[in-house]
């Protein structure tokens, strides 16, 4: 959807030991569910990248997202190197214009990141009349896609 996206993929990152579905879903293992996002940066840039994660997710409510409770679904930035750090800093306090001193986005160093099982990957395109993609997923791609237009 994002031009210069090249793979988006879901896993785990942020806790300690190995991870799955289940360990992670109990709150077992300090692991947040995120995604891995490879781009071309000469397409699109972190700045850009994380203009759309502030207008797709709510960053004010602390471990949750939706209905979804615990530290698993907390709202997080996991940097990479000082440059990606300085960006999602730099992000974060633009969003503060929008969300004010509600935002409770941590920005944190990714040690490890672990790849989901395989059914976790690409579960829009293969559920797409699933409740949660209806409910959950559906609005966050028509604010992206809201936000794409707006841009071009």
């Amino acid at each position: 959807m994002v031009p210069g996206v090249i793979e988006v993929v879901s896993g785990y990152a942020g806790g300690d030991g190995p991870a799955n579905y289940e360990a992670v879903c109990r709150g077992s293992t300090g692991h947040a569910e995120v995604v891995r996002i490879d781009f071309d940066p000469t397409r699109v840039s972190i700045p850009e990248l994380l203009e759309l994660f502030w207008k797709i997710h709510d960053p004010t409510t602390l471990n949750r997202q939706g209905a979804d409770v615990g530290t698993q679904y907390r709202s997080t930035i996991m940097f990479t190197d000082d440059a990606q750090k300085l960006a999602a800093e730099q992000s974060k306090e633009a969003a503060k214009s929008i969300w004010g001193d509600r935002v409770v986005t941590e920005i944190v160093p990714l040690a490890e990141f672990i790849p989901a099982e395989d059914y976790h990957q690409r579960y829009y395109e293969r559920n797409p009349e699933a409740g949660f993609c209806q409910m959950v997923v559906r609005p966050k791609l028509d604010k992206a896609a809201e936000h794409l237009a707006a841009k071009s």
